[in-house]
């Protein structure tokens, strides 16, 4: 494990950890073929050295697509120059020779620090004792943090030596520490309990150990014989078992080091700590006490000159040196002399520890928690146990007391430089080290506050309105205090506003306006209280509310404040936020202007910036919560029972419907516009008439909400625009560039939900369509921080944008517009708008003007001449009051929140069901649930109508997946929101009862659930309640024993219907496993999920009747549940995107180079481990896939599912697909075994997350079931195939060609097992749909055909043998008879086809036809059927269309 003690400040942005890739000598994932001498520790973590290692030439014809994708907003074109210098540079190698060692080599690159190369030291396995050296060159002492390029005098092969240098109290505790950790190296149980960012993985239990290396040893398909394919019993089809045990698997290397590879009993700090004065001046800085594995006591001086031993014992101080005193410069070489079994064990763990893959080690930037975790050893540690009573937040500071400016920190790294790539990468990878440390440190500090540790700054007060003061942090309980929340919904507001001001703080800070600063927030959910904590601003502590805001409201508008400089800067952000500026009036009744809503109040800090706070209301309400009185919402919204009463006043929509509307409703400008012009080409006589008739903006309006799909029109009028204007992308950015941010497809980064934050978009399901789109899209939008807001499907992810796969259109007014007439005038429409936009307007005849006026009336935009939707978020909020003057711009306001509302309700959630019914969307839990939800900007209080609509849906059968999960999560966040009450009113004593209790209540089948109260401890409950009751919220502390199973379920049925509006048919947990096929073990790992309890694994049987299923011995832990802010790695999402978009393009060796390039910038600013670099490295394994390098694609592939594992947990959905993936390259490198082993493992997980009955499980099915057959276990792979084709003939309808490829696959199985029969019945199916759905004509259905009679043949000559048989008993005369074992180059043929991967040989001129005929189909938005027969797994993939040709060059 690498020190973390040693992590630099945040201002310095290297991350040292991956360094570790030296020790294994192989290079990094991010090192390109354009630089092979490229250092392999240096892993470009320096501010510039990613960028170097992709050579500058691609770069400079990067440049102008750089621009384009708008990088570059506020650097200018000159920024380019200096981008490109920086690139040039490369690596070179020095020697090292530290003391007793030989000396080796090591490549380094000029960017480097020398601290870097310290780290390397600190981490190899022969040198990995030493914390407090110095760098020597020529006998000149290097400068830690000097780059390597500004030493004279360092190059190629110089000398480096180790020099040892004296110790300090603090190098001293650094070393303990680090010798600590990597005594700890390989012992899981930090990942257990959730601390340092730690985290699991289980790959290497499945893999035996490296994948690498085993490729290269086995042969091609020797290794058959040996292999055991049978699955344990649980994971076969059918199987009603869920055991929970198998989740974490336990890892041989564990128990080795658990008992008898012990170096040490006892590392700590002794009792005669600190030295007196007397033997300070002797050099003492510190005692150690140890207790080794022989037994043998001794205690340890810390001196400047290094460790030794001392004659004090634990009764007597002796400081004196023993003899001998074994003095040694680290403690490691001390305890090697006089413990033999430390030496011999301790070279086998740093042997093990260097042998393991970085990421399996390395800190996540963010803490993941295990909701299960066996019992495991508490073991004595002095390093734990100090960091518990020192208030150490960062790792830097090892002097306790010592605290961060976090405000500073958090402010200062926003204002570093950003005018050129290398200043970015600075810029984004300082921030988000800072983002990361903070959110760590507000969890300490949330934690301690509701644990009782920190002491209240307004200690007088009741518990639940205490505010505290914990390391620079400011943390406040979420309760109505001084009933400020009175009239928006009390407690359950006090409650929602945290998160709302969280999504405002990331809103603002994704639009990144220089000169505006938010606060530092994070909300974290613990023990059933939410805590936020801020970082404060620089004097608002010295002064009264009152004094310091001048901008904004501190009592709900009813006074009101305004300020120029906040105006100005406000403005900025108000385009890309869609917030209009708008007047309110204050209490003297005079009009003040605001460009945000009331409740954002502006404080300028004594550090003289300019900060906002609680934009709770920075996105415009949702007025399908919002009941007003004498409002009328559209009849959309009422046919569906809105408005409905919220449980409190700020429901507001997301950012993302805000995005999504104001794309439908550009799109429906462009095409008003359009048919207006088309009329007045058509009729030039009767122009007038025309005009006039037209320009009623009513008779256009009715038509908005209810046109059916937004996404499916917004992308096919743009691809079709595209075309039309020959890819002139200038032409494309319609006025948009210079009066609005319309058409952005692509949300802000607030968009992506903190749980998972794609930012990917793999190829993996894109149609043709969509990569035009997505391309133009990157063109249309010149701001900063454009995300694409993603849907998860489980695994790979799709943009909204491609959302609609096949652009079926079906409304008649897309649909024909689309093809025939719209698309002439279209373009002049576009060319309308730009010139209006561009001049002031006056050369433009009053015609046209009138045809963008009308066309901004029907549509809501605030200006007449060009299209901009913004929205008032102080509409409806109780106490605001406006101008007269400004009635009718309020009245057009309402309407436009009345559409929006209506939007959700008639596009966005049929939507979400249309996707998921042509499986783009595939949620697997609720997690993945949410995040679909959330990116379609669906709240999930929407949840019951979501679930109603899937319900009234005719294809209800082919939905029932996502109803399930559906209504797992609706159960489940009743269950918490219940939950969260119950533990206020527990004490902490009493806590692992309560929480099993109320699990019991929740799971068990036990009908009368009874709490376990411990009868001692309620005796000394009863003499300390007056004392004890400090804890926030208080009252009857065993008022939690009474709850009964039937009374919980009766809360949740009643819970379901006030919040979600949505009946629940159920009693208990019985009933509603039998009424929705629910799972217990999925119901368990969701709450477990959701209220952060942690349990011990081991199987539980919830069905007993007799027994509880869980005791208070099962609870382990409380984890907070964590909401922070993402910071994005921009440049490199930008190159990732364009990586894309190039690969949709079918240029995949330089779409290759520029995800390469985005990997590298992603290491750049994320340090080692991120979610954006797992989708980057699962890309890359594909595309290396497609090209032919198995090998790389196995290792890429590798990482991305370790760091799935660690980033986002070992049973996410989406690592449940990188098992999936990984699977298929271990197969196509000859390990079949492994491959089997890793389907095993997730569909194991499958089983557990979300059940058998799920579409995904068909393709991991097939998968299992081929490979089976390769390895020929027939009967086995049969099981697997014919429960595939059940699943494949239940979601896809009977008459798919996935349903036609099952069969298919079945029949090739029959055929091996020489049942002719059955084999012939399953093809002849197969034949049937592909001739119905394709015609005779097609390849597929000639293949079919084919392999039909040679069935019959087999067949036939079969029946002769056996006739003969009969005829002639034992002398027949027989023909031998082909039975085929499967060749594995078959079986990886149809693994390709059914994981989308299809590979044809191509010629050059083919190729340019192909790209011909895509464009031509992207112009006719035909992608349905004639395309569709390629595809197997999901929708149109990109492998499918754009055939891959290895040898094209």
């Amino acid at each position: 494990m690498v020190s973390k003690t040693d992590d630099i400040q945040a201002s310095v942005p290297n991350c040292n950890v991956n360094t570790v890739d030296l020790a294994e000598g192989e290079t990094p994932d991010h090192q390109e073929t354009k630089a092979p001498n490229k250092d392999p520790c240096a892993c470009g973590h320096s501010a510039s050295t990613a960028v170097m290692n992709g050579g500058g030439a691609h770069y400079h014809s990067e440049e102008e697509s750089k621009q384009d994708v708008g990088g570059d907003t506020d650097g200018g074109e000159d920024s380019n120059e200096q981008e490109v210098i920086v690139i040039q540079d490369t690596g070179f190698t020095v020697k090292i020779q530290a003391p007793g060692t030989e000396p080796f080599d090591l490549q380094v690159s000029p960017q480097e620090m020398v601290q870097e190369i310290h780290q390397v030291l600190m981490d190899r396995e022969d040198t990995c004792h030493r914390t407090c050296f110095s760098l020597q060159l020529d006998g000149n002492v290097l400068d830690n943090f000097a780059e390597l390029k500004s030493i004279e005098g360092l190059q190629e092969g110089s000398l480096l030596k180790v020099v040892e240098e004296p110790y300090t109290v603090r190098e001293a505790r650094i070393h303990v520490r680090h010798i600590r950790d990597l005594l700890k190296s390989l012992d899981p149980s930090d990942a257990y309990n959730g601390v340092d960012c730690n985290s699991l993985s289980f790959l290497s239990v499945f893999t035996d150990g490296d994948l690498g290396d085993s490729g290269k040893r086995k042969k091609k398909g020797s290794d058959l014989e040996q292999i055991d394919c049978t699955p344990p019993e649980h994971i076969l089809p059918g199987s009603k078992e869920r055991p929970l045990v198998p989740l974490q698997p336990q890892n041989k290397e564990w128990k080795v080091i658990m008992t008898p590879m012990q170096c040490l009993k006892v590392l700590t700090m002794s009792g005669w700590n600190p030295p007196p004065g007397n033997r300070k001046m002797h050099g003492d800085l510190m005692y150690l006490y140890m207790v080794t594995v022989e037994e043998r006591h001794i205690s340890i001086t810390a001196s400047t000159r290094g460790f030794y031993l001392n004659q004090s014992t634990t009764y007597t101080f002796n400081p004196k040196p023993a003899n001998p005193s074994f003095l040694s410069h680290s403690l490691v070489e001390l305890l090697s002399q006089i413990s033999p079994a430390f030496k011999k064990n301790f070279t086998v763990l740093q042997k093990t520890r260097v042998q393991r893959h970085p990421f399996e080690r390395i800190a996540t930037p963010f803490q993941v928690y295990s909701w299960t975790a066996p019992q495991v050893d508490h073991t004595m540690d002095c390093v734990r146990a100090e960091d518990a009573y020192t208030s150490r937040l960062g790792y830097e500071e090892h002097i306790p007391g010592q605290t961060r400016d976090w405000n500073e920190e958090l402010q200062t790294t926003r204002e570093l430089a950003r005018k050129n790539l290398p200043e970015r990468l600075l810029r984004e990878r300082a921030i988000f080290k800072v983002h990361s440390d903070f959110a760590a440190a507000a969890t300490r500090g949330s934690m301690a506050v509701i644990d009782g540790n920190v002491m209240a700054i307004n200690p007088g007060e009741e518990t639940r309105m205490q505010m505290f003061i914990w390391n620079n942090i400011f943390f406040s309980l979420g309760f109505d205090v001084r009933d400020h929340y009175r009239e928006l919904g009390g407690d359950a507001a006090a409650h929602a506003a945290p998160t709302n001001d969280l999504n405002g703080v990331r809103a603002y800070g994704a639009v990144d306006v220089e000169g505006l600063y938010t606060l530092g927030t994070v909300v974290v959910d613990y023990r059933g209280y939410r805590v936020t904590a801020q970082s404060i601003i620089p004097g608002i502590l010295e002064r009264e509310q009152e004094q310091s805001v001048i901008y904004g409201s501190i009592d709900f508008g009813k006074t009101v404040v305004s300020h120029g400089k906040y105006l100005e800067l406000l403005e900025r952000t108000s385009r890309p936020l869609k917030v209009q500026r708008h007047n309110v009036l204050n209490e003297k009744d005079e009009s003040v202007e605001l460009c945000s809503s009331v409740e954002c109040k502006g404080i300028i800090g004594n550090d003289g910036r300019h900060y906002i706070l609680d934009l709770l209301r920075t996105f415009p309400p949702d007025l399908n919560f919002l009941p007003v009185e004498g409002e009328e919402l559209s009849p959309e919204s009422v046919r569906q029972g809105f408005p409905r009463q919220h449980r409190h006043r700020l429901a507001c929509l997301r950012q993302e419907l805000i995005e999504a509307f104001v794309e439908h409703r550009y799109l429906l400008f462009m095409k008003m516009a359009a048919l207006q012009l088309m009329q007045q080409k058509a009729n030039k006589e009767s122009k007038m008439a025309t005009l006039t008739e037209n320009s009623s903006p009513e008779a256009a309006v009715p038509a908005l909400p209810s046109t059916e799909n937004p996404d499916a029109s917004a992308k096919s009028s743009e691809t079709s625009t595209e075309t039309l204007t020959d890819g002139k992308s200038d032409a494309v950015q319609i006025e948009t560039t210079s009066t609005s941010d319309a058409p952005q497809p692509a949300a802000t980064e607030a968009t992506t939900t903190e749980a998972a934050p794609k930012a990917e978009q793999t190829t993996e399901m894109d149609s043709p369509s969509a990569a035009a789109t997505t391309i133009n899209a990157s063109q249309e939008t010149p701001t900063e921080d454009n995300v694409i807001p993603t849907v998860t499907t489980n695994g790979p992810s799709v943009p909204v944008a491609t959302a609609i796969q096949n652009g079926e259109c079906e409304s008649p007014l897309e649909g024909k517009a689309e093809a025939e007439d719209s698309i002439p005038g279209l373009a002049q429409a576009k060319e309308l708008a730009e010139s209006l936009a561009a001049e002031d307007g006056s050369g433009i005849d009053p015609k046209s003007r009138e045809v963008v006026l009308n066309a901004c009336k029907a549509v809501g935009s605030i200006s007449n001449t060009s299209f901009d939707i913004r929205f008032n978020p102080d509409i409806f909020s109780p106490g605001v009051r406006f101008p007269e003057d400004s009635v009718d711009d309020i009245q057009k306001q309402k309407q436009l929140l009345k559409d929006a509302a209506a939007f959700l309700v008639s596009c966005q959630i049929p939507s979400l069901v249309k996707d998921c019914l042509d499986h783009s969307a595939l949620p697997m839990d609720g997690a993945t649930l949410t995040e679909a939800l959330h990116q379609r900007g669906i709240n999930v209080r929407y949840l019951g109508n979501v679930l109603e609509f899937v319900d009234k849906t005719p294809a209800k059968a082919q939905l029932e997946h996502f109803y399930r999960i559906g209504i797992s999560e609706l159960i489940t966040r009743c269950a918490k929101h219940i939950f969260k009450t119950y533990l206020q009113g527990v004490e902490l004593s009493a806590l692992s009862a309560a929480v099993s209790h109320f699990l019991n209540c929740f799971l068990s089948s036990f009908p009368d659930a009874v709490a376990h109260l411990p009868a001692d401890e309620l005796v000394s409950r009863r003499k300390n309640r007056k004392r004890r009751n400090r804890v926030p919220g208080g009252g009857d502390n065993t008022a939690w024993a009474s709850l009964t199973p039937s009374e919980l379920w009766k809360n949740i049925v009643s819970e379901a219907q006030s919040y979600y509006n949505f009946t629940l048919h159920c009693e208990n947990a019985d009933q509603v496993v039998e009424k929705y096929g629910l799972q217990k073990i999925t119901l368990l790992r969701e709450i477990s999920i959701k209220a952060g309890i942690q349990i011990l694994i081991k199987e539980y049987n919830f069905d007993s009747r007799h027994k509880l299923a869980f005791t208070e011995e099962d609870i382990l832990n409380i984890f907070p549940v964590v909401k922070h802010v993402n910071p994005k790695a921009s440049d490199a999402f930008h190159f990732f995107q364009s990586g894309q978009a190039k690969v949709q393009q079918g240029y995949l060796k330089e779409g290759c180079e520029l995800i390469n390039e985005a990997l590298n910038l992603f290491n750049n600013v994320y340090g080692a481990m991120h979610v954006e670099i797992c989708a980057c490295l699962r890309l890359l394994a594909r595309l290396n896939y497609i090209m032919g390098d198995h090998h790389e694609a196995l290792s890429n592939q590798q990482k991305a599912v370790l760091m799935s594992e660690r980033v986002l947990g070992v049973e996410h959905p989406n690592t449940i697909q990188e098992y999936m993936h990984l699977a298929l390259y271990c197969f196509a490198n000859g390990q079949l075994s492994t491959a089997l082993k890793l389907l095993y493992r997730a569909r194991y997980l499958m089983l557990m997350v979300c059940g058998e009955d799920h579409p995904e499980m068909a393709l991991l099915d097939s998968n299992i079931g081929l490979v089976l057959h390769g390895v020929m276990e027939y009967d086995l792979s049969l099981r697997f195939l014919e429960n595939a084709l059940a699943i494949n003939s239940k979601y896809h309808g009977p008459r798919s060609l996935k349903v036609a490829l099952s069969h298919h696959l079945v029949a090739r199985v029959y055929e091996s097992k020489a049942e002719f029969r059955s084999a012939l019945q399953h093809e002849k199916e197969g034949y049937t749909i592909y001739k119905n759905q394709v015609g005779e004509a097609h390849e597929k259905t000639k293949e079919s055909s084919e392999y039909l009679k040679y069935l019959t043949q087999q067949a036939v000559a079969l029946q002769r043998t056996m006739n003969e048989i009969y005829k002639n008993g034992s002398n027949a005369s027989i023909m031998p008879l082909k039975f085929t074992a499967p060749s594995m180059a078959s079986v990886l043929e149809q693994l390709n086809i059914i994981n989308g991967i299809i590979f044809i040989p191509l010629s050059q001129k083919d190729l340019e036809n192909l790209k011909a005929e895509v464009q031509r189909r992207q112009q006719l938005q035909e992608s349905g059927k004639s395309m569709e027969e390629l595809t197997v797994d999901g929708p149109l993939e990109l492998e499918d269309k754009i055939p891959m040709d290895v040898n094209v060059d």
